[in-house]
This record gives C-alpha cells, sequence and structure tokens, in this order.
C-alpha cells in the first residue's frame, strides 16, 4: 500500500480551514454596550481588539502564503506532511481563541502579560510546525514536482528560521513589556507577509 496522497484535496480542505479561522477573528470585535454613550470613543477604546484582529488576520495569511508557495512546489505527500499539515491546520484553527484573550486582557494588568505569552507560545507552535515540514520535504526531495531546484527550498528554510528566533525573543519580552510584545508579533507577521515565497519561476520550473 502506498504512503503517498495527491495534493489536490490537501490544497483545498487546507485552504477551507484557513478561510474559517480567519474570519472567525472578526467575530471577536464588538463595542460593549455601555460604549454607546460615547460610540466614537468606545469604538476607539477597542484598539485591542483591532491589534489583535490584525495581528492575527497577517499571520494566518502569512501562513498561508507559505503554505500555497510550499504545495504548489509539491508533486504529492507522504505520511508525515499529511500529518504535519493536520498539526498546522490544528493550531491555525485555535488561533482565534489566544487572539481573544490578548484582545480582552492587554489593558489589565493582572493578565496581560500571561494573555501575551500565550499568544506568542500558540504563534511559535505554528511556526514551529511550518518549519519542520519544511524541513521534511528538504530531506524528501522525492515528493517536489521536477525542476524545483534545492536552492527554492534553502530559501524558504532562511526565510522561516529567523521567526522562530523572534517569535523567542518576543515572547521572552512580554513578560516585562506586554503590551510592546502584542506590537512585535504584529511587526513579525507583517514582515511574513511581505517576504512570502510565491510559485516557481518559469526559469525554475524549465
Amino acid at each position: 500500500m502506498s504512503d503517498r496522497w495527491s495534493t489536490d484535496r490537501l490544497e483545498a480542505f487546507s485552504d477551507g480551514v484557513f478561510a474559517i479561522a480567519i474570519t472567525l477573528l472578526v467575530l471577536e470585535i464588538g463595542v460593549p454596550e455601555a460604549g454607546f454613550d460615547d460610540l466614537w470613543q468606545g469604538i476607539a477604546d477597542q484598539w485591542p481588539s483591532y491589534l489583535a484582529y490584525v495581528t492575527s488576520f497577517l499571520t494566518i495569511g502569512g501562513i498561508w502564503l507559505g503554505h500555497h508557495a510550499i504545495f504548489r512546489r509539491l508533486h504529492e505527500a507522504d505520511g508525515n506532511v499529511m500529518r504535519l499539515n493536520i498539526l498546522l491546520l490544528m493550531l491555525v484553527s485555535f488561533l482565534p481563541f489566544p487572539t481573544k484573550l490578548v484582545a480582552e486582557a492587554i489593558d489589565s494588568t493582572g493578565a496581560e502579560s500571561t494573555a501575551v505569552i500565550f499568544y506568542g507560545v500558540a504563534l511559535l507552535a505554528t511556526s514551529l510546525v511550518v518549519s519542520a515540514l519544511l524541513r521534511h520535504i528538504a530531506n524528501h526531495r522525492d515528493l517536489l514536482e521536477p525542476g524545483v531546484s534545492a536552492d527554492e527550498l534553502e530559501a524558504m528554510e532562511r526565510h522561516a528560521a529567523p521567526s522562530l528566533g523572534f517569535y523567542v525573543v518576543v515572547v521572552v519580552l512580554a513578560i516585562v513589556l506586554p503590551q510592546v510584545a502584542a506590537f512585535g508579533y504584529l511587526a513579525i507577521a507583517i514582515r511574513a507577509v511581505f517576504r512570502s515565497h510565491g510559485d516557481r519561476t518559469a526559469a525554475a520550473a524549465s
């Protein structure tokens, strides 16, 4: 029995999970009834929710871009790719929960540090799984489409590695400066979106 799968349904299922997770984020934004007495102020007071929403939206978007780039280079998936992908999707679909915690706790001196650390650990976990997926594929080049060069995978691995270090640094920072750390997660997410790798170039595919 072959331990290989086509990537078509895997990508379709993954895209569905990404879409649902990223949509759920906005459901956590709202102005409490007391804020309607001064609605503009009530809207402004929700800045932690906006920060958490944008950070998680861009994070999931960055993961999706990376996921797309990885699987467009795969000819087929083996059992470990399937399992790592399921783990990645589980973590992505979990992100709305720590996002909500950060939005609710970031103004609380008693809980903000714990919430921001927990959020960072969740983000770090997703980054670790993406890195593990890349490493596994790099070690099993037979899974790749013909013409995909080693340089492409190495470039993607180099791109993923700094994010791991940044997450560790920002999680530690959250112990003493949780609000600064929250903006640090946003910076990492923006970096991931703007440094994402696209599909293979015509030259690489030839």
